[in-house]
């Protein structure tokens, strides 16, 4: 109490007294309260304090804990938050960030003497638990476990983070300890929900937010139409980027502290490199004082990034999600989000950044030219008016669950009374995992039998293998790095590639030695992929009627490849050109939800067979779009294709799926809140102000089909003669059911829009 008087702090806020009680009473607690609301000192009071009592100890190290972070910036922030709020308590508290970019000579040191680790869940899933005999000693003092950001941990990701944790929690019992686990989390949907699903413990909430706040003026900003025409000659809105880069600048000029959030890496490059030429126009001093932060960044580069952030070095910076969670930046004014972050959690915690010292601050939201932008900014109430989104993952999905039971049993082997902590789907994966001759049982447990780290199975970022390494032809540096999954979008043969404000083009790609090369380059248009994409149902799980029509929920198989590019004109978007590449088709088996419309149901609709396709594949656009507001995913998370007549169902039919193998809960969710996404679907295609359709409606800037066939008025009519059976939300029976567990491109006749 007395470090937290001398950080000037006299009383807490209700909310950080309340969480405290409940982790020194030994409750695991989520902190679901608003960005600045103080989260941190909430878990950090009772951790500080057991570790003080625990360093007065006459034998042993004393109590540990253990912070998790999903990004290395935000635990190297907290690690100094950390230092100078404990500096009154002397060596009582030893604060050390144990991750990639740590010393080695400095790993020993802390696996003795640390007694708070700041890790993330990748350094403790391949470092920490494999070597646990090396972290006896903290493993069986460890007392609190805090899981900063949890909101975050959804999807595929948030699904290996589970079982992560179950493998901590196993190997502490194993030491004899019970840790609590405390959570910290922007304001969201059943916090303690999501929380249980992620540790598997019970877990109490503390969500009422009782700190002051400074006014935050939000704004809804579309850019203005342009007289240029796009595909089918639609109107062409200009850019996002464009116009967030403007904005940038008047900002800067202002001398107003500002980050620009970006949803791409390309995206955040281009801004910085845009505000800094009309920057250098107004003052050449100011130029200095915008850059870019973003992933694949070397360590060295995001550091300095963040120590010219923090000391007002820089007055602009356009940031990925890299930085959403990374540092505690106070003095921030303004906030520019560059098109909707996928998330109402994203978007405030984005907005959060701004005015964290309970100033006043400002934050605008700048439409892109895509449907769920656009529906946004004319219902501002779908922001404003509704809760955040329930936190979708999905422990049990096998792809998830195969790779970590393999992992466990490398790290003690696996008994009977260890299966239900990894929760009900482990007993049917166990002999599975046998017969596959990568756990073999001998007499009552299950052991590894492999050679190769079994950590190294699980992709926990769901990153799909080696990152690809980009380096620059001439010279042989580093620049980079991009995950395998995107680099046949990103980084094929002839691509356009940014890096701190540098334009590059790609020689050639590699897949077999993961790297691709790059020579500078400063061509007068950027590049997107086109792919092809086909589908197949595997099992349907369940199947409801909708009127004579059915929605349905199971199992896929996804083949897709990325078969050509195209050439735009910077800023406008024109298409320049296309050319052909030779690439590997990828097959990916996943869950979806589809759905049915019978020949009578067409006729009721006035669709003839002429407009079917364009029916069918502008609802699949829009519905993709759309699914965001209902489920905790990003557009490039889930894929699409729409078929009129599909060779397994015999019927015209339309498929959302989940870009990750085995599934990451997003389809799950889509089908039980199915009435009201497409509904919302509908409503955003018929309150478009254009004619035949538009990228605010129906188009997607990515289309493989170059968005041909789409009909905006068919797909209107199809969608209200759907939804006039559609019953109410779709409850299920399995148990499994409760809980709700990139790039455009387009393909196969008529349509597919894929991850």
């Amino acid at each position: 109490m007395a470090a937290v008087r001398a950080a000037g702090i006299e009383h807490p806020w209700a909310h950080q007294a309340l969480a405290a009680e409940h982790a020194l009473d030994g409750d695991s607690v989520v902190v679901a309260t608003g960005t600045a609301s103080g989260k941190s000192l909430a878990y950090l009071v009772p951790v500080l304090s057991t570790l003080l009592e625990g360093s007065k100890a006459p034998n042993g190290r004393g109590a540990t804990a253990l912070y998790l972070a999903p990004t290395k910036a935000l635990a190297a922030d907290q690690c100094r938050a950390v230092k100078e709020l404990a500096r009154p308590l002397g060596t009582a508290v030893r604060p050390a960030v144990y991750d990639g970019d740590t010393p080695f000579e400095e790993r020993e040191w802390i696996r003795q003497y640390g007694n708070y680790v700041l890790t993330n869940p990748d350094m403790l899933h391949r470092g920490i638990l494999p070597s646990h005999p090396r972290w006896s000693s903290f493993l069986k003092s460890l007392k609190y476990v805090v899981i900063d950001e949890c909101h975050t941990y959804r999807g595929v990701f948030g699904s290996h983070v589970a079982q992560v944790l179950r493998r901590l929690r196993r190997l502490c019992a194993r030491y004899g300890a019970s840790p609590v686990f405390l959570l910290a989390s922007a304001t969201a949907a059943e916090p303690s929900v999501a929380a249980r699903r992620l540790t598997g413990l019970p877990v109490v909430e503390v969500a009422d937010d009782a700190s002051p706040r400074g006014e935050l003026v939000f704004a809804l900003w579309e850019p203005p139409l342009t007289e240029m025409q796009g595909e089918k000659g639609a109107p062409v809105r200009r850019t996002a980027t464009a116009e967030t880069a403007d904005l940038l600048t008047d900002l800067a000029v202002q001398g107003i502290r500002t980050v620009a959030f970006v949803r791409s890496r390309r995206g955040a490059e281009l801004i910085s490199v845009i505000a800094q030429e009309r920057l250098g126009e107004v003052d050449r001093s100011l130029a200095r004082r915008v850059a870019a932060y973003r992933g694949g960044y070397l360590p060295e580069e995001r550091r300095a990034l963040e120590r010219a952030l923090h000391s007002g070095e820089l007055l602009g910076l356009a940031a990925t999600t890299a930085l959403e969670l990374g540092v505690d930046v106070s003095g921030l004014d303004a906030v520019l989000i560059a098109g909707y972050p996928g998330t109402r959690a994203s978007l405030w915690q984005q907005a959060g950044r701004a005015g964290r010292s309970g100033q006043g601050a400002l934050a605008v939201l700048i439409a892109r030219d895509d449907p769920l932008d656009t529906f946004l900014v004319h219902h501002p109430e779908a922001l404003f008016d509704q809760p955040v989104e329930s936190t979708v993952l999905d422990p049990d999905n096998p792809y998830v669950l195969a790779p970590h039971l393999c992992a466990a049993a490398a790290e003690l082997p696996l008994t009977d009374e260890d299966l239900p902590l990894f929760g009900p789907a482990t007993a049917e994966l166990m002999p599975q995992l046998e017969a596959a001759g990568l756990l073999r049982r001998r007499t009552k447990a299950w052991h590894w039998t492999r050679r190769e780290r079994a950590a190294d199975l699980a992709d926990i970022r769901g990153e799909g293998g080696r990152p690809i390494q980009i380096v620059e032809a001439g010279t042989g540096r580093l620049l980079g790095t991009v995950d395998a999954g995107s680099a046949h979008t990103t980084v094929h043969e002839g691509a356009v590639h940014l890096h701190q404000g540098r334009t590059y083009l790609v020689r050639s790609l590699d897949l077999e030695d993961s790297v691709a090369l790059v020579e500078e380059a400063a061509p007068p248009y950027s590049t997107v992929a086109r792919d092809t994409t086909a589908i197949s149902v595997l099992e349907t799980d369940v199947e409801v009627p909708w009127g004579d029509g059915r929605l349905c929920y199971g199992s896929v198989e996804v083949t897709n490849q990325v078969v050509s590019f195209l050439r735009r004109r910077l800023i406008t978007g024109e298409v320049l050109g296309e050319t052909k590449l030779d690439l590997p088709p990828r097959t990916l088996r996943t869950r979806a939800v589809w759905w049915t419309v019978t020949e009578d149901q067409l006729d009721a609709a006035r669709i003839n067979p002429e407009i079917l396709g364009g029916a069918l594949h502008a609802a699949e656009h829009a519905s993709i779009g759309m699914l965001p507001l209902f489920a905790t995913c990003d557009r490039w998370d889930i894929g699409g294709v729409s078929i009129p007549l599909h060779p397994d169902t015999l019927l015209p039919t339309v498929f959302v799926y989940d870009g990750h193998p085995g599934g990451a809960g997003f389809a799950e969710r889509a089908f039980h809140t199915a009435r009201a996404w497409l509904t919302a679907t509908r409503e955003a295609i018929a309150s478009c102000e254009c004619d035949a359709g538009c990228p605010s409606c129906i188009q997607s800037p990515k289309c493989g089909n170059g968005n041909d066939p789409l009909h905006k008025r068919g797909a209107v009519r199809l969608l209200t003669e759907l939804l006039r059976g559609a019953p109410g939300e779709v409850e299920v029976e399995d148990a499994k059911a409760e809980e709700p567990g990139a790039e455009d491109a387009k393909a196969e006749e008529p349509g597919a829009e894929g991850p």
